[in-house]
């Protein structure tokens, strides 16, 4: 080997240990950051507060498989107040009747949400989680054409 080879090898191999050790010392640090500073968990807050409006947040899923019916509602929905922040498709498309879903143990709003729908009362049940920054769900089903929002 010359003398320009093992120089070059030499600063190559040298460069490479300085960024892993670089990367290493980073490494420790955000452990070290992630031990002192624990992350934050995010929490519904059980209090009203006055920073906090009384807008009801719902995702609309469609549950009969109508094409476009999910974003038809949720149009309807915003107009009459309602804060939609999630449409999609339900896990399947054979849901006869819309309901709706508390998605807190306070099932308030989804009543509020069932009454400007049309839905009767048998139709909102209350799967409260703490996984959900939502108030409700509405899933729609076959009997859509006999909602009363406009």
């Amino acid at each position: 080997m010359t003398s320009s080879n093992k120089d070059s090898n030499s600063f190559a191999l040298n460069a490479a240990i300085g960024f892993l050790s670089l990367l290493l010392v980073l490494l420790i640090f955000g452990l070290f950051t992630r031990l002192v500073y624990p992350r934050i968990e995010n929490q519904r807050s059980e209090d009203d507060s006055e920073l906090i409006g009384k807008i009801i947040q719902l995702e609309v899923l469609n549950g009969c498989g109508v094409p476009g019916l999910a974003n038809t509602f949720t149009s309807a929905l915003r107009k009459n107040g309602f804060d939609v922040v999630e449409t999609g498709n339900f896990k399947n498309f054979d849901m006869t009747e819309t309901v709706v879903i508390a998605r807190t143990t306070d099932e308030k709003n989804a009543r509020r949400v069932a009454e400007a729908l049309g839905i009767r009362p048998g139709n909102v049940f209350v799967e409260a989680s703490e996984d959900f920054y939502l108030d409700a769900t509405v899933v729609i089903g076959s009997d859509y054409e006999s909602l009363t929002l406009n």
